[in-house]
C-alpha cells in the first residue's frame, strides 16, 4: 500500500542524517526567497535500486537530491550519466532528475558541487602557503577527491592519509613526521570522525606535530567546532569548519537542479 504522496522539491540522501544541516538551510534560503519550495531529509539505511525506485515515485516533484556519507561512491551505478568532473573524481553529491511532461523519470544525472563548495571554503588557506607546500588529506573516501580535485585546480600539492597506505600518494598516520607536516602544513579532515554526536572521535592525527605555521581545515561542520580543531588552536594553528564548505556546494546544487 502507498503512502501519501510528497510534493517536496528536492531532499538529501544519505544515512544517518541527524547531522545534518542540508534541510534547515534551504528552509531558511526558500523562506527568505518566498519561493515556495521544499527540501526534506530522505534517511536511507541501504542504497539499492528499490530505495531509488521509491524515493522517485513517492516524491512526483521532486528535481532532485544531494548524496552525504556512505552513498557519495556506491550511488554511481543507479545514475544514467556522469558530469565530466564527477567521473573523473569518482563520487556524486549532487543528483538531477530529468522527468518527461507526464512526470515519469527518463534520466538520473550525476555531479560533484563538493569541489565548487572546497575551492570557494580554503583558497584563503591556500593562497596563504609558501611556494611549494602542500596539503595532508585525512581520509580516501568521496569527499577526499573532491577535495584533491579542488586543490589540484588550485595549484596546491596533496597527500592522502589513511590508516592503511593504499598507493604511492596515500601514507598512514603512523607514517607522519614533523618533515611531512613542513612539506604539507595545510591539513584536511575530509573523514566524518568527529561528526555530531560522535563528537569525541577524531582521526589518528598526531596534534601534537602542529603549530603556528600550520592550517586544519575539517570538512565536519556540526559540532562547528571538532576535536581535532580545538587541539589544532590549542597548539596555534588557525582552524576553520566545514559550513561555508556546506553553503556554497549547496548553492551549486540549486543552480543545477534549476538549469533547463
Amino acid at each position: 500500500m502507498l503512502k501519501e504522496l510528497s510534493t517536496t522539491d528536492y531532499g538529501l540522501i544519505g544515512h544517518p542524517l541527524g547531522h545534518s544541516f542540508s534541510k534547515s538551510f534551504f528552509t531558511e534560503l526558500f523562506a527568505r526567497e518566498k519561493s515556495g519550495e521544499t527540501y526534506d531529509n530522505f534517511d536511507l539505511p541501504e542504497l539499492t535500486p528499490e530505495a531509488l525506485y521509491s524515493l522517485v515515485l513517492m516524491n512526483p516533484n521532486l528535481k532532485g537530491f544531494n548524496v552525504t556519507s556512505p552513498y557519495k561512491q556506491a550511488i554511481i551505478p543507479f545514475l544514467d550519466s556522469l558530469s565530466p568532473e564527477a567521473e573523473r573524481i569518482g563520487a556524486v553529491n549532487t543528483v538531477k532528475i530529468i522527468r518527461d511532461d507526464t512526470g515519469m523519470v527518463r534520466r538520473l544525472e550525476g555531479y560533484n558541487t563538493d569541489v565548487e563548495g572546497f575551492r570557494s571554503s580554503v583558497a584563503t588557506m591556500a593562497a596563504s602557503l609558501a611556494p611549494g607546500r602542500g596539503a595532508i588529506i585525512l581520509g580516501t573516501g568521496g569527499a577526499s577527491k573532491a577535495v584533491a580535485e579542488a586543490l589540484r585546480q588550485l595549484g596546491v600539492p596533496s597527500l592522502f592519509v589513511s590508516r592503511s597506505k593504499k598507493g604511492e600518494d596515500t601514507v598512514s598516520y603512523s607514517d607522519i613526521d614533523p618533515t611531512v607536516i613542513a612539506d604539507y602544513p595545510l591539513i584536511i579532515n575530509a573523514t566524518p570522525a568527529g561528526t555530531f554526536p560522535d563528537v569525541d572521535l577524531m582521526p589518528p592525527f598526531p596534534t601534537q606535530l602542529l603549530g603556528p605555521w600550520t592550517m586544519v581545515h575539517d570538512l565536519v561542520y556540526n559540532p562547528a567546532q571538532t576535536k581535532l580543531m580545538r587541539l589544532a588552536a590549542q597548539k596555534g594553528a588557525t582552524v576553520k569548519n566545514g559550513l561555508e564548505m556546506l553553503h556554497a556546494q549547496a548553492l551549486a546544487s540549486l543552480n543545477i537542479w534549476k538549469q533547463q
